[in-house]
């Protein structure tokens, strides 16, 4: 009898491991079909087209520019540097794309922004709404920017893309995108001026043509000559509100005059260096102002 109820508590036992096992196994399989789901779900979603329509909203545009940094940062890690500047310039075209859909379904709310600046506490006072979408252009890395003249845009914050990119692109991608950035965090012109200081803008025109004679190869050098060269010219002559000269008399500002110099002396062999010594000795031989320009001959866009 003994052993008939040992052999029947053995057998009874194996039939409840057989049951737990199968019961694991099923957990098990039913975990990951729902893994296999969320995963199959992740992969067949479909950003919305970067053809503005008035049929998407807000979150639809910010949805898609969150899933397109995720994508664009899974395939810089399996990227090479050279590889990864040509997903630099894909991945800025349709940010832009998407941040100039969003501006025009955003029209009416950029027009009024300005609207909500007190004078009296000089600063600005927001209503819940407008709080509230600027938290959400935030999570798609962008952010309301004034430009002056009563007009505010939609930019991407200031180190949005060399966030995404530093020491992942080639050295000369690296430098480009990391000056961007820099030159980004405050307005550089308004209302018809230059709004940082002489000097900055003095340094900034001898980093572009530095860039230009390490890189002289670099699929950039379009794009930067366009940026050196506008830079030059305003560091020479100034915006319509902040000349570098007293149009009545033709006469250079004393500060600029000083600036020109200190370029001159820090950088004497600088191209920069070259063309302010030019504009001085243009400016005080008393040439007319249309001869001078002329003179200094310099491209812009």
């Amino acid at each position: 009898m003994i052993k008939k109820s040992i052999v029947a508590f053995i057998l009874l036992i194996s039939v409840f491991s057989c049951k737990k096992q199968k019961s694991v196994i099923s957990d098990n399989k039913s975990e990951k079909d729902t893994i296999s789901k969320i995963k199959e779900k992740e992969n067949s979603f479909v950003p919305i087209d970067t053809a503005c329509s008035s049929k998407n909203k807000t979150k639809d545009y910010i949805v898609a520019l969150q899933w397109d940094q995720q994508k664009t940062e899974k395939e810089i890690t399996q990227n090479s540097p050279e590889q990864n500047d040509k997903l630099y310039e894909d991945y800025i075209k349709i940010r832009e794309k998407y941040t100039a859909c969003l501006s025009e379904s955003l029209s009416k709310i950029l027009e009024e922004y300005v609207t909500y600046y007190d004078s009296e506490s000089n600063s600005y006072k927001f209503p819940e709404n407008i709080k509230k979408l600027s938290a959400e252009l935030k999570k798609g890395g962008l952010e309301f920017t004034e430009v002056g003249e009563g007009y505010t845009e939609i930019w991407s914050v200031p180190d949005h893309y060399f966030s995404i990119f530093k020491n992942k692109v080639t050295p000369d991608y690296n430098a480009y995108i990391g000056q961007l950035a820099k030159e980004s965090e405050g307005l550089y012109q308004a209302d018809a001026g230059i709004v940082i200081p002489w000097n900055e803008l003095g340094e900034r025109t001898i980093f572009w043509e530095n860039f230009i004679k390490k890189y002289p190869q670099s699929s950039l050098i379009p794009k930067v000559k366009e940026i050196y060269n506008n830079y030059l010219y305003d560091y020479l002559f100034g915006m319509d509100n902040t000349p570098t000269f007293e149009r009545a008399d033709g006469k250079l500002y004393d500060e600029n005059r000083q600036e020109f110099n200190r370029i001159i002396k820090k950088y004497p062999n600088s191209n920069v260096a070259r063309k302010s010594r030019e504009i001085i000795s243009l400016f005080d031989a008393k040439l007319p102002e249309e001869e001078i320009y002329k003179k200094i001959n310099i491209e812009i866009k």
